[in-house]
């Protein structure tokens, strides 16, 4: 088979990204609006970008009229009409349905914190705070938006933000800042509604070391 993506809708393109990009990490993102209102939300398009500076990004798509999710509306630089600010949240298995649950569509404003009884944690140099819930999250502030179709239903944004400060639940990054991965247990996304755990994992060396 055979594909040209321009002649395809964009529910079949969106159905061969997230069915063969898989696993996919999920950011948990929890922003403030202009109002002080709280957000959190997951996204499964989601990447570390670098280690100098230390920097990572995600992408909320537009809604289906167009317009801004609240997550990037909050996440714009200030200079854009946003707080230029966001936490990523790593998500861990046991409270892998309440981040499921912050995908609801709530009217801006509505907190999905409320939504799911996840905890909200106060961050360090950033003003949304973190899930307490979560064992690992990166503080960040909006470096860059990059929208790729504006006001397109669906269009795509990236958004990539510079980590200011994390937080690490005690025990799970060891003196070499190696992460824990049984201890954080995260979940990842596969197609439709799908999701798979990192609990099966082996280790092989890089390089022509793993053809040995």
């Amino acid at each position: 088979m055979e594909l040209d993506p321009k002649s395809l809708d964009i529910p079949d393109r969106y159905k061969l990204l997230i069915g063969g990009i898989v696993p996919r990490p999920i950011a948990f993102v929890s922003t403030l609006s202009m109002s002080n209102k709280l957000n959190l939300a997951p996204f499964s398009f989601f990447a570390g970008v670098s280690s100098n500076p230390m920097t990572i990004l995600f992408c909320p798509a537009n809604k289906p009229d167009g317009t801004d999710k609240d997550t990037l509306r909050n996440a714009l630089p200030v200079a854009e009409g946003g707080r230029g600010e966001f936490v990523v949240n790593v998500v861990s298995h046991a409270f892998a349905r309440q981040m499921s649950a912050c995908a609801e569509e709530l009217p801006f404003g509505d907190s999905e914190f409320d939504l799911s009884g996840l905890t909200a944690r106060s961050s360090t140099r950033v003003a949304p705070p973190g899930v307490a819930e979560s064992r690992l999250s990166f503080e960040c502030v909006t470096q860059r938006v990059v929208r790729l179709n504006p006001g397109a239903p669906a269009g795509g944004n990236i958004i990539i933000g510079e980590v200011v400060w994390v937080h690490a639940a005690d025990g799970l990054v060891n003196e070499r800042r190696h992460v824990d991965p049984g201890m954080l247990d995260a979940i990842g996304r596969m197609g439709g509604m799908n999701y798979c755990t990192t609990r099966d994992r082996f280790e092989m060396p890089m390089g022509r070391r793993a053809l040995e």
